[in-house]
């Protein structure tokens, strides 16, 4: 049996971006290419139940450039064809990113742009005007030099050891699979200058209480603090790894979620996903999967809090 071939992938440093390269890291695989991901260290637990080996991007110049000659030098001891071909793929449109490549001694396709372009052993077109996810699939494309249609569903994974703690985190709320409202309602940063949140959450948590829907938060590390000054009348978990939270999403009645990260991971997985849009373009940043409703007035505009529980009734018995 031929082994698969070594291929760095530096991973973008955001939890939707993530989500959103799955399927292109997938059409890798199924090309012959054995991934091995750089990226942030949540990346570990977001992905653990695809199986791909994720390296911890280090912070420092010298730590990078160290970090990857050792990842090249492995590659090459498995395969002594990697040193002769393109061997790293970058998803980052940095100049950094290809940098740190080139230094290590690898040789770095990616999308061309931000003078990084003589860097790059490839620099393949970045085509305007489309959905991240399918920019990252055609950049996959581009690569391995196929065509073809991105899925209609990320079909993310979950594990049934990620089902089970949290299957056990619901029960210790006295909660069962499919009887609670996840509400994702932060969104930290600012996309185009534009806020992502939507203003009435707060309002809309305390409407649900009080028609007795039993409503469910998985704050980040700076977010506790924030769930509960806004949001007292939610169920808190607190200390999730992304793993885990990736299965509380898929047993959740539904999901409402801002234009953030964990909405993304709900639609990766499947979730039934109520996300509230507000200003950002829709058209290249929403939650992609057919388990997703966008719930938005029209361009810049939000939907009312009667809307969004209007939408809830119709997921929920």
């Amino acid at each position: 049996m031929i082994e698969a071939r070594p291929l760095i992938v530096r991973l973008r440093n955001f939890v939707g971006d993530t989500v959103l390269s799955i399927p292109a890291l997938r059409l890798l695989e199924r090309h012959g290419y054995a991934l091995e991901l750089l990226g942030k260290g949540w990346a570990r637990g977001l992905l653990e139940a695809e199986g791909w080996p994720v390296h911890v991007r280090q912070a420092g110049l010298h730590d990078r450039i160290g970090q990857l000659r050792v990842m090249r030098r492995e590659a090459t001891r498995r395969d002594p064809a990697f040193a002769a071909r393109d061997n790293m793929l970058l998803f980052p449109y940095a100049f950094s990113a290809a940098l740190d490549a080139r230094l290590a001694g690898l040789k770095p396709v990616g999308h061309a742009g931000d003078g990084r372009s003589w860097l790059l052993r490839r620099g393949l077109p970045r085509r305007e005007g489309r959905h991240t996810l399918v920019e990252y699939w055609e950049l996959a494309c581009d690569f391995l030099g196929v065509q073809a249609e991105p899925p209609v569903d990320i079909d993310m994974q979950v594990s049934e050891a990620q089902r089970e703690q949290a299957r056990a985190m619901l029960a210790s709320l006295g909660l069962a699979p499919g009887g609670y409202v996840l509400i994702c309602p932060f969104a930290n940063g600012r996309v185009e200058f534009l806020d992502r949140s939507w203003p009435a959450f707060p309002d809309f948590v305390k409407r649900l209480k009080a028609a007795g829907r039993p409503v469910v938060i998985v704050p980040g590390p700076a977010e506790v603090q924030g769930a509960q000054q806004l949001y007292p009348d939610a169920l808190r978990l607190d200390g999730v790894g992304l793993g885990v939270y990736n299965a509380l999403l898929q047993l959740a009645g539904v999901v409402v979620a801002n234009d953030t990260g964990p909405a993304h991971m709900a639609a990766g997985v499947g979730a039934r996903l109520l996300s509230i849009w507000g200003p950002v373009d829709a058209a290249r940043w929403a939650p992609w999967g057919s388990s997703v409703t966008l719930m938005r007035r029209g361009p810049g505009e939000w939907s009312s809090v009667d809307e969004v529980i209007s939408a809830v009734d119709q997921a929920l018995p």
